[in-house]
Order: structure tokens, then C-alpha cells, then sequence
């Protein structure tokens, strides 16, 4: 899975073939282990601001509430924009 390939997956879906579950909510020292032995990484997470933390780490698979899948899509986007790993979905200028 490269970097850039993030997958939001609701509550009820299983973890995908060959990605490792993080479980619920782990510790960032763990996330960064688990993403540096090389596996992608799923993290199960109710908020979006934890979300933003983990895809930040390299967490690229997250399983969230229905609610929130849309939210979340938006939280990763914006990471990897931020990280250079995609463009921004809209550039605007700070010019008045």
C-alpha cells in the first residue's frame, strides 16, 4: 500500500488481507512501530481529531462510525495535502 492509498472503512468491516490492526485507539508510539515494520495499518477511532494524529503517523486504513466516514476522508485528505503527499482539493491565496 503505498502512502498516498488511505481506505475509511465503516464500524462492521473486517480488517483487510494483509494490513494490521492497531485496535482502538493505541498509543502513537505503537502506530509508529507498527508503520515502521513495513505493514500498512488499520487504527479503529470514534474522533476525527485522533484520526488526523494517526494518519500523520502513516496509519492508512481507518475504521470508523457510518457517521463519520465522509469526515474522515476529509481529515486524511487534509493530512496528506499537508505532508506533500497529495495536491490540495482547493489553492487559494492569502492576498486581500
Amino acid at each position: 500500500m503505498e502512502l498516498h492509498d488511505r481506505r475509511v472503512l465503516s464500524f462492521g468491516a473486517a480488517v483487510p488481507e494483509g494490513v494490521v490492526d492497531a485496535g482502538t485507539s493505541p498509543g502513537a508510539g505503537e502506530v509508529e512501530a507498527l508503520v515502521a515494520a513495513g505493514k500498512p495499518v488499520m487504527v479503529t477511532e470514534t474522533t476525527t481529531a485522533a484520526v488526523a494524529v494517526y494518519a500523520w503517523l502513516g496509519a492508512s486504513v481507518f475504521r470508523v462510525p457510518d457517521a463519520l466516514v465522509g469526515e474522515v476522508r476529509q481529515v486524511v485528505e487534509m493530512v496528506l495535502a499537508i505532508r506533500g503527499l497529495r495536491e490540495p482539493a482547493v489553492s487559494r491565496r492569502g492576498l486581500a
